[in-house]
């Protein structure tokens, strides 16, 4: 499709594509209102437009009012859609505040703002199960990845390992070896090596139709297939059978560690050509790491893309993955970089920060320290020993040492087996759970495994003194956190396990939710 006669002008007057970025962008409002242009007006005026647009955070058309998300609570089912506070504005995130308030809500729907009806939901069993009902994926705690856009509230979509969205009935997505294009813009800190973090082109059955069926933007430092220099995290296409970070089928050095709190990540391909470009979702430009022909394997010229979208999973339901989505788009057509470039700039403008993360609260994303309420250990709280993986309660106060005040803080997370209810990760080792084993309380990475999750989930009730909350193991119900000679236990109120006595134990297993100590 030949350029409008107006872009055609700004890339001649500048001899650049700095200038276009500048150029659409100049009728930007300030960051504390809504956009004049959204991304998806850059995309349409660039000759390549939106055919999917997913926020949880933004309109992403200049002109769209209506909602962005849905999200369905856990007291009574009720679901709710969340719009805009304006047209081509930010997300209402006092409108999920007060629906949710005193339960928990997990995203339902992610909703296209195209017009075309390509629309997120759960992602339902395909060759891999996924640990919900009937093999089919969790869905997103609603809260737990709070950010502020231009100084407004908003959450982004939190993808846990078995958590997954997908629409295997789409239109307008590219399929065969039709050009398309897509960004995504990611936690760039929350990250995994499991398989796969997507958003994308998948496959239409939910299984591995082979080489070439999946065009999709993966993210995390998975080393299996392909990988790029330094350590990862990296931004590589998955193309079915293959994460490529460029033309090899395994190490390519142009493709860089990139790790920005907001990162932008670009896939695009076409007929024999594509590209993975990237750039820092707060400020400056993009970066090129791999522009060329297809891999040199068989299987992925001409391409064989299906159609389906994807979100946090592979395309044959590999639910591995772990990351932090905020929006993303798919068009079509190959987009220029040009026209990258100028959403790159909408981007930076739009004003992504990190939002407070609050305080002694169970809210996911916050951090929290755990007190004990029994008589002689009211001055304790629930930390991970410094000599070992074990969980214990000892004294923190205002002198302690900085690494003891770290080490009883957690950051409390969306549950890793239920997102109705919470996991504790350490807050000065991050990537390290809190989970029982034997019964006994420890610190351990997550091995992207159902047995683990299951033992570092707990659900938040009443206290069972009637004092503070008490945490019941979702693997064992009639378990719940304890201290115990002033070690941390999952404990039954009687059982033939000394730590199941009954002495105190409606005191032991009930908890102060105190403001962190770090």
């Amino acid at each position: 499709m030949p350029r409008p006669s107006w872009l055609r002008r700004a890339l001649f007057a500048a001899g650049t594509t700095t200038t276009l970025a500048a150029g659409l962008l100049a009728a930007t409002a300030t960051t504390s209102q809504a956009a004049a242009q959204g991304p998806c007006d850059i995309y349409a005026a660039g000759g390549t437009p939106c055919v999917a647009a997913h926020s949880t955070t933004r309109a992403l058309y200049a002109a769209y009012n209506g909602p962005l998300y849905q999200v369905k609570r856990a007291s009574d089912n009720a679901t709710k859609d969340i719009g805009v506070l304006s047209a081509g504005g930010y997300a209402d995130a006092a409108a999920q505040d007060s629906f949710c308030a005193g339960t928990s809500c997990v995203i339902t729907v992610l909703y296209d703002e195209s017009g075309k009806g390509n629309h997120l939901t759960q992602a339902l069993k395909g060759y891999w199960p996924g640990p919900a009902a009937g093999g089919n994926d969790n869905l997103a705690n609603a809260f737990e990845a709070p950010v502020t856009v231009a100084g407004h509230k908003a959450y982004g979509v939190s993808v846990a390992p078995g958590t997954g969205y997908r629409n295997n009935h789409t239109s307008g997505i590219a399929t065969g070896d039709q050009p398309e294009g897509m960004y995504a813009i990611f936690d760039g800190t929350n990250y995994n090596g499991g398989c796969c973090f997507d958003y994308g082109n998948a496959e239409t059955s939910g299984n591995d139709d082979g080489n070439g069926t999946m065009e999709a933007i993966y993210f995390g430092n998975n080393k299996g297939w392909g990988y790029g220099s330094g350590n990862g995290p990296w931004i590589m296409a998955d193309l079915e059978n293959g994460l490529f970070s460029g033309v090899n089928q395994h190490f390519n050095a142009g493709d860089p560690t990139v790790a920005n709190r907001f990162q932008t990540a670009i896939v695009k391909g076409g007929p024999n050509q594509w590209a993975i470009r990237g750039g820092n979702g707060q400020a400056g430009g993009l970066s090129t790491y791999y522009s060329g022909v297809r891999p040199a394997v068989s299987g992925y010229n001409p391409m064989k893309k299906q159609g389906a979208i994807i979100l946090g999973i592979g395309g044959d339901n590999s639910v591995g993955g772990r990351g932090t989505f905020y929006e993303g788009v798919m068009t079509a057509g190959y987009p220029s970089d040009a026209t990258e470039n100028a959403v790159q700039a909408n981007i930076t403008a739009a004003g992504y920060s990190s939002a407070p993360t609050g305080s002694g609260t169970l809210t996911p994303g916050a951090k929290v320290s755990l007190q004990a309420t029994t008589a002689c250990c009211t001055s304790d709280y629930l930390r991970h020993d410094d000599a070992d993986d074990k969980v214990v309660i000892s004294a923190v106060d205002s002198a302690s040492a900085a690494t003891t005040k770290s080490a009883a803080t957690w950051i409390v997370r969306a549950g890793l087996a239920d997102t109705s209810c919470l996991t504790f990760e350490s807050a000065d080792q991050p990537g390290r759970f809190l989970r029982h084993y034997a019964f006994r309380l420890q610190l351990n990475a997550d091995d992207g495994g159902s047995a683990f999750a299951q033992d570092a989930t707990f659900c938040s009730t009443a206290g069972n003194s009637g004092v503070g909350r008490s945490f019941q193991s979702v693997n064992y119900p009639a378990k719940y956190l304890r201290h115990y000679n002033y070690t941390g236990y999952v404990a039954g109120n009687g059982g033939t396990n000394p730590w199941d006595a009954t002495t105190s134990w409606a005191q032991d297993t009930s908890w102060l939710t105190a403001s962190p100590w770090s």
